[in-house]
């Protein structure tokens, strides 16, 4: 465990993922709250989704496969 007022020194990677990952999450909760900007909402959330980086090495499990998921209704196989 680091020394109190000391910082993991974390890859860049890592960091970028990490806040990408945190601002998406903080976008879900304004969402839902009263007088959310649906607007704002609509434009900013699918450009940060797309500037998701991948993800750093040990975060997904060895030999993850993103397609390799259940068969949802409605969407073609």
């Amino acid at each position: 465990m680091p020394e109190e007022g000391r910082a993991l020194a974390v890859c860049p990677r890592c960091e970028d993922f990490a806040r990408t990952v945190l601002l998406l999450g903080q976008l879900a909760l304004y969402t839902s709250t009263y007088g959310a900007d649906e607007a704002f909402v609509t434009a900013v959330g699918p450009s940060l989704a797309a500037s998701l980086p991948e993800p750093p090495p040990g975060i997904l499990p060895p030999g993850y496969d993103p397609d390799g998921g259940p068969k949802y209704p409605g969407k073609a196989s």
